[in-house]
């Protein structure tokens, strides 16, 4: 097997301050990645801030004889973003890796649900991800370079209880690595989603204390290794928690040509199990294949 290793590589993380984020910054540094490391330094529902939680991971890496630095931006605020990737480009010429893992909680059942509290999430996990990807754009582009993994997660992919917001955001967050891989691929730029289930601090009370201790963060960090090395797959949606690793797909299925009519309505209903049957179903290369599909059965069944 080949060695994972990111020796002259630049690497930024969000939120590794500590949890997950901490872990893919000390492993990106311990395989020779220069990396710097993001984190607003807030509470898990976004209040507060302080650049000493990543500082202080900044410090285990030069401890141990990496290269990092600290930022402490907010991924809401797009000129902190531009200036925290152009900190990385003045220390080290480049940037190579994006890490998207910044987010926050602000859980309630939709019912109970502030707004504000809704759109603070979705600015956090999809606006905070779209600046930082813009943000490193150019450079990957100029240099012909670049990987960028998303952090999705299963209540984005499967739903959960009181987490609209989290999972809206989560999902979109896939959404935009289907396009960026796309327009990504002519200048070698590869982007993935991971989808951890880990022990952090957004984790706690949620689960049982033996389920938290299965679910180690660290556990979770070969995924994002293999997303964001050179040999990485692109518009990969790769699972991983406990040392189980796992893809998940959004699919299309063969479905049902019925044309139009008064009564389509009744027959899709009557046809809906047909319709939804996954026997055949792909995985489209782009948001066209759906399309492609209808059009091609329309005109087989003249």
């Amino acid at each position: 097997m080949a060695e994972i290793d990111f020796k002259g590589r630049v690497a930024i993380v969000t939120g590794a301050g500590g949890g997950l984020g901490r872990q893919h910054a000390l492993a990106l540094a311990a395989r020779g990645a220069k990396v710097l490391v993001n984190d607003l330094g807030g509470a898990v529902d976004g209040s507060g801030a302080t650049i000493g939680a990543a500082q202080q991971v900044v410090d285990e890496i030069r401890a141990a004889g990496g290269q990092a630095l600290a930022n402490g931006a907010s991924v809401t605020d797009f000129a902190a973003v531009q200036a925290m990737v152009q900190q990385a480009v003045d220390a080290w010429g480049r940037v190579d890796v994006l890490v998207n893992n910044a987010g926050i909680l602000r859980d309630k059942s939709f019912a109970k649900m502030d707004m504000d509290d809704f759109r603070l999430v979705v600015d956090v996990h999809l606006m905070g991800a779209a600046y930082c990807c813009k943000a490193v754009w150019p450079h990957m582009v100029a240099q012909q370079y670049g990987r960028i993994v998303m952090t999705t997660s299963s209540t984005g992919l499967y739903g959960n209880f009181g987490q609209s917001n989290y999972g809206a955001a989560k999902l979109a967050q896939v959404g935009l690595m289907q396009t960026l891989a796309i327009e990504g691929a002519k200048h070698n730029i590869r982007v993935n989603a991971l989808a951890p289930t880990a022990a952090t601090r957004m984790t706690e009370g949620l689960m049982p204390q033996e389920v938290l201790d299965a679910l180690k963060p660290e556990a979770v960090v070969p995924a994002m290794l293999v997303l964001a090395h050179e040999s990485a797959p692109t518009r990969t949606v790769l699972c991983a928690g406990a040392g189980t690793f796992e893809a998940a797909h959004i699919t299309l299925t063969q479905g049902v040509h019925l044309g139009v009519g008064s009564d389509i309505p009744e027959q899709l209903a009557a046809r809906l199990a047909q319709v939804v049957d996954r026997t055949g179903e792909q995985v489209p290369q782009n948001g066209s294949a759906q399309g492609t599909n209808e059009v091609g059965k329309a005109l087989a069944g003249r």
